[in-house]
């Protein structure tokens, strides 16, 4: 990729000194050295365990003004609280995210300050979740990704991910080919059309609440998604959501956690940073 010799050190020394940040104008110099990074590791591949980071919404439903993905707690953004998570876990070799359009630098900015040394690889965000991924495994796949190895896709708002939880979605993947976090349903369900009233409930025995990761060999992600744009499903809510539509695919539980939260609401933010600033009891068994 041809790119201006002077941007290249101008961005080169940004990216040494974490004390400053990136400029807009680093951008095609960023994406040069994010292709020396994929030479580099496609010369020297063997089967690896990537986190797939889905970064690419807007946060509407948070109601601020920025996106939720990149408020602080703690003087750090939640996304770098999310990486930090694969970052320090010894079975992960890279990590993608798939980022909101107009904040890829901020992010490599942010990396950056933080230390997220497995960044490899900055993605577009799409216009719904399916997309998100779409986009974040297909580019895995252009950058020379196989398709063997392990894809963990992750919101990017699930910041108190634990190292177990990822431990054991690498394990059940590599024996059994997929894995969904997930929690038993404990809450009693009711059915509601409108959202107000409700005389149907639905046992909760056979529920399972998913959270993410969610683990597949990247060859079966993107085969998932090749079927699903030939059966015209275009908005599945999330992979194993995806998979169960398409059908004949058997996904094998992960124990999720739940302090596994997903940040979506003020409420959420304030639970979040509670639970950074609570331990457990030493009495407790």
């Amino acid at each position: 990729m041809p790119c201006d010799e002077n941007k290249q050190k101008h961005a080169v020394a940004r990216i040494i000194d974490n004390k400053e940040y990136l400029l807009e104008d680093d951008i095609e110099a960023l994406a040069y050295i994010q292709m020396t990074w994929v030479k580099g590791w496609v010369s020297n591949h063997v089967l690896y365990n990537i986190a797939l980071i889905i970064a690419g919404g807007s946060g509407n439903r948070m109601g601020q003004d920025i996106p939720k993905q990149f408020m602080h707690v703690d003087d750090c953004p939640i996304i770098i609280h999310t990486m930090m998570c694969f970052q320090n876990h010894p079975d992960i070799q890279g990590i993608a995210v798939v980022c909101l359009n107009g904040w890829e630098t901020v992010l490599q900015s942010y990396a950056n300050q933080f230390s997220i040394t497995k960044l490899k690889w900055i993605f577009p965000g799409g216009n719904t979740g399916m997309e998100s991924i779409h986009n974040g495994i297909y580019g895995l796949k252009e950058v020379g990704c196989v398709g063997e190895d392990l894809v963990l896709i992750h919101d990017s708002v699930r910041p108190l991910l634990s190292q177990d939880i990822i431990s054991s979605n690498i394990a059940i993947c590599k024996a059994s080919g997929y894995a969904v976090t997930g929690i038993k349903c404990r809450e009693a369900i009711l059915e509601s059309e409108d959202g107000f009233t409700s005389c149907t409930s639905i046992p909760r025995d056979k529920l399972i609440r998913t959270q993410t990761p969610q683990t597949f060999r990247l060859k079966n992600i993107i085969a998932a998604h090749e079927e699903a744009k030939e059966k015209g499903i275009t908005d599945s809510v999330a992979s194993c959501t995806l998979m169960a539509e398409l059908g004949g695919k058997e996904m094998h539980l992960v124990p999720g956690s739940e302090k596994n939260i997903k940040i979506t609401t003020v409420e959420d933010l304030e639970i979040f940073r509670a639970l950074r600033h609570t331990t457990k009891e030493s009495w407790l068994k």
